[in-house]
């Protein structure tokens, strides 16, 4: 990898232009200066030279050349992670002209975990709604590391989850909400349904709805097993959707492990059950994960103010602000 030259200390990130950033999305996208060219409606020679400007304005190699094409350099990485910021902003700020233009509030796009889902986030869009009704809001809910890296890439506004790695933590704000301790579900009617007690060692015959192999939980629930000398479920099935596991839940046998919030609709109708049992699988607190320096939009803003003062409501907190980053050693 090439050595940052002196003329590095003298560059003027204006000079980089849309048109440099677009090229280096399509190179890393295609791994071939002559492919990127096709996909940018451009010439080879063209291409080359803006991959020379820019590489030129930066006194840095971006990409390497081989014989199979071309591929990043911890350079081209760090500039690719950032121009993939910025076009994605741009491209943002088009939206909220055009909605302003209109008449409109703007969007705002957040991420959730599941806990935090079923509660805090509806309760906190639907008071936004009924303020603001212009304002376009888009939900996703995943598991808190792909949120986190889309936060990062600015695909999203907001996260209510956990911070889990340390890359990306010094870009980040973390408000602590609550915590999210998981109890063992079940289907009302369940042969364990009903039971005073319920013991580790008879879950495990059971099918076990279970999130996918790179998440804490899942890593959680086998730990649980391994502590006790007991072998894990053998029949399994994996989803990280909500609605698909309590579907799974109504029509099965089958047991997994939610927190008590996320199911309380379905337990109060009678058709879920969660067992006397202390699982011992708890999770670190969850909390809204903004991006450090980043100016919200204003249906953003909207949507941030809403998620404290419900999450002030829910949970019983005097004041939801910024709080240390909370430990990011945990894998999975």
């Amino acid at each position: 990898m090439g050595k940052p030259t002196a003329n590095a200390h003298w560059f003027n990130p204006s000079r980089l232009k849309t048109r440099h950033l677009l090229l280096l999305m399509h190179l890393e996208e295609q791994g071939s200066v002559l492919r990127a060219a096709e996909a940018a409606r451009m010439t080879q020679p063209a291409a080359s030279k803006l991959l020379a400007e820019m590489e030129g304005l930066l006194g840095v190699p971006l990409f390497d050349r081989h014989a199979r094409g071309v591929e990043p350099t911890w350079y081209g990485q760090v500039l690719i992670r950032r121009a993939r910021t910025a076009l994605l902003e741009i491209g943002r700020a088009q939206e909220e002209i055009a909605a302003l233009r209109d008449g409109r509030m703007g969007q705002a796009s957040i991420g959730t975990v599941v806990n935090p889902g079923t509660n805090l986030v509806p309760q906190a869009v639907a008071a936004v709604k009924r303020e603001y009704p212009d304002i376009l809001v888009r939900i996703e809910m995943d598991y808190s590391r792909p949120l986190v890296t889309k936060l990062l890439d600015g695909q999203l506004d907001l996260v209510i989850g956990r911070i889990m790695d340390p890359e990306g933590g010094a870009d980040l704000v973390f408000e602590s909400l609550s915590d999210e301790p998981h109890s063992a579900v079940v289907r009302t009617g369940h042969p364990l349904d009903g039971r005073a007690q319920v013991r580790h060692e008879e879950l495990a015959p059971y099918g076990w709805i279970l999130p996918p192999p790179d998440s804490v939980l899942r890593a959680r629930l086998e730990t649980m097993f391994l502590e006790r000398g007991l072998l894990g479920p053998r029949n399994t099935i994996e989803t990280s959707s909500l609605s698909v596991m309590i579907n799974l839940l109504r029509v099965s046998d089958l047991v997994t492990a939610l927190p008590v919030e996320a199911v309380a609709p379905y337990v109060q109708a009678r058709q879920l059950s969660v067992l006397p049992l202390d699982l011992g699988v708890g999770m670190e607190s969850f909390g809204i994960i903004r991006r450090r320096g980043h100016l919200l939009s204003p249906a953003a803003e909207r949507v941030l103010e809403a998620l404290r003062a419900t999450a002030q409501r829910l949970y019983g907190l005097s004041e939801v602000s910024p709080a240390p980053l909370p430990d990011m050693s945990i894998t999975g």
